[in-house]
């Protein structure tokens, strides 16, 4: 669906996130897979404090521990602007989320493992993704578990931090840092509810 209509010449975030939860899940992913890279920038900055975030955003309180729920993904970088997020709680961690990026490029990039928490400061309200940390397990099926070091995966995950706001129900957006540099990237991520 194009929702375009509601992103210029203003963003109407309170009817896009009433369409959007309107949609089905091929829906949204259709619709935030039409938003261009200044469409992305600028709902991440009206997002700011629009809706808060929370861990069960990204699994929700159901979902079991070792429960892959998965979000897909598009994103502003030249290349390979398709990927998932994949995310899940583990046994007796109530206060992170963990996951990693699923995308074709795995195999040369490592799996970008992370961990998600609740912002501070700034970023209160927005989950912060941390690529500096890494899981002690994972679920059956997920790639080994690898820091986000060496020569490919260090440039590409390290060192790297997201920032991720809440626009709808199930769609998300969010910006790349470096250390505490933009990096002038965003992605949307749209979530798929496990079962």
């Amino acid at each position: 669906m194009d929702v375009t209509v509601l992103l210029e010449p203003k963003i109407d975030l309170d009817r896009l996130a009433e369409v959007l939860d309107g949609l089905g899940h091929e829906g949204r992913v259709h619709a935030t897979r039409t938003w261009s890279r200044a469409q992305k920038k600028g709902l991440y900055e009206a997002a700011k404090g629009f809706r808060p975030i929370d861990l069960d955003f990204v699994v929700p309180a159901g979902a079991g521990p070792l429960v892959e729920v998965i979000h897909q993904g598009h994103n502003t970088v030249p290349l390979f602007h398709l990927f998932q997020k994949r995310f899940v709680k583990l046994p007796n961690d109530d206060a992170i989320v963990w996951g990693y990026n699923h995308q074709s490029m795995n195999a040369f990039t490592g799996p970008g493992y992370f961990a998600v928490t609740k912002g501070a400061g700034d970023h209160e309200g927005e989950l912060v993704i941390d690529y500096a940390r890494t899981p002690k397990e994972r679920p059956p099926g997920w790639p080994e578990i690898a820091p986000n070091d060496g020569l490919i995966p260090g440039i590409v995950y390290g060192g790297m931090t997201d920032y991720l706001r809440a626009i709808s129900t199930h769609v998300s957006i969010g910006a790349a840092y470096k250390g505490n540099d933009a990096r002038d990237q965003w992605f949307a991520l749209v979530r798929k509810d496990p079962g």
